[in-house]
């Protein structure tokens, strides 16, 4: 008999979504008329711009190594590139959810009762990414680092591609709840701290 624990539906390696009592803000406040919301702040556009960085900072990558391994570009024109876009979209991540988790996702977690699980679970994503983030440095590391033989060198990419490919759905997938559950809460209460 095993005694590993079943799989948590609620992280985001299981998840498709939030559950449905935490989507009753969204249901409330839909995504099409946050921009007209009378609450919807200069705070609010920010955030979902940074999303939106975070986005297309992975496209970005995925696409410079898939030019490296097509051959298209050069190895060190690629990596300058991994390293200037790697570097940005790992900080800015960690930075991001520091704040979230520090400052952000208590006060929210205190204005909606209800909504106080689902900060939780994006707690809970932030921890699996950052773990997730740590081997994607270490892969573009090993990128960096590489000297020598194009095989090699193609190789490294490949692996670094493949992380970039299964990061983007965990990733996507959180942004999206992230969004689905902040956004309302702010719009809801609009707490000044947040504007």
């Amino acid at each position: 008999m095993s005694n590993t624990p079943p799989p948590d539906p609620l992280s985001l390696m299981q998840r498709d979504g939030l559950p449905d009592p935490l989507r009753a803000l969204i249901k409330a406040f839909p995504r099409d008329g946050w921009e007209e919301n009378p609450n919807y702040s200069r705070l609010i556009a920010f955030w979902l711009d940074r999303h939106m960085m975070f986005r297309r900072l992975l496209d970005q990558m995925e696409g410079d190594a898939q030019l490296a391994m097509d051959r298209v570009e050069p190895p060190e024109t690629y990596k300058r590139k991994l390293s200037r876009f790697g570097g940005m979209l790992i900080n800015e991540l960690h930075g991001h959810h520091h704040i979230e988790d520090a400052q952000y996702f208590p006060v929210m977690a205190q204005l909606d009762r209800g909504a106080a699980q689902g900060f939780e679970i994006l707690d809970r994503d932030h921890h699996s990414l950052d773990g997730i983030l740590n081997d994607l440095a270490e892969t573009a590391n090993t990128v960096l680092r590489h000297e020598g033989d194009a095989a090699g060198f193609l190789d490294s990419t490949a692996a670094i591609k493949q992380r970039l490919d299964a990061f983007k759905p965990l990733l996507n997938r959180h942004l999206i709840d992230e969004e689905e559950l902040v956004v309302p809460v702010l719009l809801k209460y609009a707490p000044p701290q947040f504007r």
